[in-house]
């Protein structure tokens, strides 16, 4: 009888874990060896989906409570702050996603996995645009943003707060996997 119920325990452990979704950026996205304007803010993106992935990789609540000392926000308020950066490139961008869940009841996982899903959309988008201009945004029939301006916005930010959550759950003693290699995008095994 235990047998049995140690096997259907771990029949359903087994289907728990392959019914999960694979989320983007496990890796970088290959990429032709193309420099244009678009492939290389695409590639900013990705390299910025990649950090991310794998900063919030296994993070535990104790990592997600961590603040460094003196005033500022603690990893989670961080990780809501790039759920929102990642909405903000969506706007920019006029980059329509649907979201799941409301942010206000969003779990960690939940935002991870949008926030990931966002970029992405983001990345596709940019890369089959003609001219970057067309997303500059423009009131009034002249530039009031230019398309510069997400780059250094909310994509830069981005990629500022994903290295502070990799710093805050170093600190925390939680490490980030050893074998992801940032310089190729790709994951030891």
């Amino acid at each position: 009888m235990k047998f049995r119920v140690f096997l259907t325990s771990l029949l359903f452990l087994t289907l728990l874990i392959n019914a999960q979704e694979k989320l983007p950026y496990y890796e970088i996205p290959k990429m032709d060896e193309k420099y244009t304007a678009q492939n290389i803010v695409v590639r900013m993106i990705d390299g910025l989906g990649f950090r991310y992935y794998w900063a919030t990789n296994g993070l535990r609540p104790e990592d997600l409570a961590y603040q460094p000392k003196g005033e500022g926000r603690n990893c989670q308020a961080t990780i809501n702050h790039l759920y929102d950066l990642s909405n903000m490139m969506l706007r920019l961008t006029k980059t329509a996603v649907n979201q799941e869940v409301e942010k206000s009841k969003m779990t960690f996982i939940a935002m991870r996995k949008q926030t990931l899903l966002n970029i992405e959309a983001v990345s596709k988008k940019v890369k089959v645009s003609e001219n970057l201009a067309q997303f500059s945004v423009k009131n009034d029939g002249k530039v009031s943003i230019p398309f510069f301006n997400v780059i250094n916005g909310p994509i830069a930010d981005a990629i500022w707060h994903t290295g502070q959550v990799a710093s805050f759950r170093r600190s925390s003693g939680n490490p980030i996997n050893p074998k992801v290699n940032h310089f190729s995008g790709t994951v030891r095994e």
